[in-house]
């Protein structure tokens, strides 16, 4: 592993290769760190959709390096054309995130037809860079308002360590740097607030074995991973304070839309009595949704994610096969927990109630004036 990185961010622009934009590989972490460059916009549609990057953030701000890439390699006559396929076809790489059409909207509409193509692709530029740097900002903020809700937790529990549960990976890898669901973690675990992180593998693709493990060590949090099934045992038996997750989508009414197994994780949570919370960015949700349940679109991935699984044998990664050669496979990336499961929402904004009045008075500049 190189220094290079830090290990602090999961995107940059390079500064040795002419505005090259380098993503950490994250299909080959913990075993192996790899950089992926970005030099066109088939190169961001891939790493969206093969998952070279993932988690909502990311693969926003992804797509808005991408849009800016079509821009710059642009050699024709029609520049705003241009941009209009590259959002569409960066649109289509993955379903649920919203984030990812919300970059390539906003892209779109910092393009000025009437300003030169250089202007264009410099206003293009920094904009994609904005929108990185704020993503980065809302994170800590999310970090900054989740924080107090884990020091209630230590105050009232008679000094035991915080017992937190996650589903997936909603750390920096995820959402270029902080996380959302860890930043109140890291930031509790700098101010010296013992606790411990129940880490669920999150099957099939193991995000939370692979990647919320490998983060939670690279900061010394304490932490353990768990089958995915044993969540609902450890909260049946006291040992779980607070269930934190993150959003992929969450809607107007407050349902979340997560990691397939984040509603089998509420509904313990809420049989049990323990606080369940999503951190998400304002860039997850979907301001133009109420009903997410049955409405937000539910990304079905290849059966070979689950037929297979990856692990280090030797000195590479490997793939072995699980199930029986002609067994049917579904493989539902998602799936969508009521707002009424939802205990809070942590947002860069502070927390709200998981419903529409809640998170319109911390964002009401979304007040639809009709």
């Amino acid at each position: 592993m190189t220094d290079r990185f830090h290990f602090e961010s999961s995107i940059w622009v390079s500064e040795e290769h002419n505005r090259l934009i380098e993503v950490i590989d994250q299909r080959f972490l913990p075993f192996e760190t790899k950089i992926f460059n970005l030099k066109t916009v088939e190169d961001a549609y891939f790493a969206i959709r093969e998952m070279v990057v993932r988690g909502a953030p990311l693969i926003g701000v992804t797509a808005a390096f991408g849009m800016y890439l079509a821009l710059r390699n642009y050699r024709g006559d029609h520049p705003g054309r241009c941009l209009s396929e590259a959002a569409g076809y960066l649109n289509s790489s993955r379903p649920t995130a919203v984030n990812l059409f919300f970059a390539t909207r906003r892209l779109l509409e910092t393009f000025d037809p009437g300003k030169p193509h250089a202007v264009n692709v410099e206003n293009i530029y920094h904009e994609a860079v904005r929108m990185r740097q704020e993503e980065i900002d809302s994170c800590r903020q999310i970090g900054e308002h989740g924080v107090p809700l884990i020091e209630e937790i230590f105050r009232n529990n008679g000094g035991r360590p915080v017992e937190i549960l996650t589903h997936c990976n909603a750390g920096w890898l995820a959402c270029v740097e902080w996380g959302t669901a860890t930043a109140p973690i890291y930031l509790a675990h700098q101010k010296g607030i013992p606790l411990h992180v129940w880490v669920d593998e999150t099957r099939p693709r193991n995000q939370g074995a692979r990647l919320t493990a490998f983060e939670l060590g690279l900061k010394g949090v304490p932490h353990t991973v768990i089958p995915d099934n044993a969540g609902g045992h450890l909260m049946q038996h006291g040992r779980v304070d607070l269930v934190l997750t993150g959003s992929d989508r969450t809607t107007l009414n407050g349902d979340v839309a997560n990691k397939i197994g984040t509603y089998l994780k509420a509904l313990a949570a809420a049989d049990n009595g323990i606080p369940f919370y999503a951190a998400l960015p304002s860039s997850s949700i979907d301001w133009e949704l109420e009903d997410g349940v049955y409405h937000i679109p539910v990304e079905e991935r290849s059966p070979d994610e689950v037929a297979f699984i990856e692990g280090w044998y030797g000195k590479q990664i490997t793939a072995v096969r699980l199930i029986p050669e002609k067994s049917p496979v579904a493989n539902y990336g998602f799936d969508v927990t009521p707002a009424r499961l939802v205990t809070g929402l942590i947002t860069e904004r502070g927390v709200c109630r998981a419903e529409k009045n809640s998170l319109l008075h911390l964002f009401p500049e979304k007040q639809n004036p009709l």
